[in-house]
């Protein structure tokens, strides 16, 4: 049994951040044609794309604000006329800033993250979702985070934009099941990048004593994830919010 995605279009959102490349690159190994989207870093995308054609997939590079509804709307159209109509969806692009706690934090950070993690899945699904109920199938893999179920203090801002972006997708799901299109969640931990790999941080002694499993996760662990929920072996999934933090987070019934 293996991952095959051949024939299958994938775009990615943040596709060229640090956990973005490496989804990138996965989706192409197991064969889909991907569109790399980025905002700011063009020569990382474009590297991507070169990387990816060396694979013998079909591969663009489209710089994108996923948080506006034209840009999205042109990527679209872009995606639509060099490879197709979209297969897979993997929005995993998101807006940083500086963590600090709710009285400290600025209006303006509560806004950028309901652009980044509600309005970015809103758009994509707006842009993507008719051609794939046409074809009835589809993938949507969106990257989500356990700060959602822990709630610490200094998150109020990624989570409320992380638990309002739960929430549409889980009544997407709803809307778009009949259709054998598919929405699911991934929510990675505290995760070793190529960031964290040049500046010798993979460890981190305080966060890995509760971790069941006693360590940070890799970009690959998840981009094994996205890559099996963007595959027919996850065909009867949907609606699910799915960690990959070594069971950091447990989600209860």
């Amino acid at each position: 049994m293996e991952i095959n995605l051949s024939k299958k279009i994938a775009v990615v959102t943040g596709g060229s951040g640090e956990l973005g490349r490496v989804m990138v690159r996965t989706l192409g190994r197991c064969g889909a044609d991907v569109a790399v989207l980025y905002l700011q870093n063009k020569q990382k995308a474009l590297e991507l794309e070169v990387e990816l054609k060396a694979l013998g997939v079909r591969a663009i590079a489209v710089q994108t604000d996923i948080t506006d509804y034209d840009s999205v709307m042109r990527m679209r159209d872009v995606v639509q006329k060099k490879l197709g109509d979209a297969d897979i969806l993997v929005n995993n692009a998101v807006i940083q800033y500086k963590w600090v706690t709710v009285l400290e934090q600025a209006v303006a950070d509560y806004e950028s993250q309901f652009r980044s993690c509600v309005l970015q899945n809103v758009l994509m699904a707006k842009a993507f979702v008719p051609a794939m109920i046409k074809k009835r199938y589809g993938r949507i893999v969106a990257i989500n985070t356990e700060c959602a179920m822990q709630n610490f203090v200094t998150q109020s801002a990624y989570v409320s934009g992380k638990r309002g972006m739960d929430g549409v997708l889980r009544v997407l799901a709803k809307e778009v099941g009949e259709h054998q299109i598919t929405v699911n969640e991934v929510a990675p931990g505290w995760t070793i990048s190529d960031k964290r790999r040049a500046s010798g941080t993979e460890h981190s002694e305080s966060y890995e004593k509760p971790v069941p499993l006693k360590r940070c996760g890799t970009d690959q662990e998840i981009a094994n994830v996205v890559a099996f929920l963007a595959s027919d072996l996850a065909s009867f999934i949907t609606g699910a919010y799915i960690p990959v933090c070594g069971g950091n987070v447990m989600p209860a019934i």
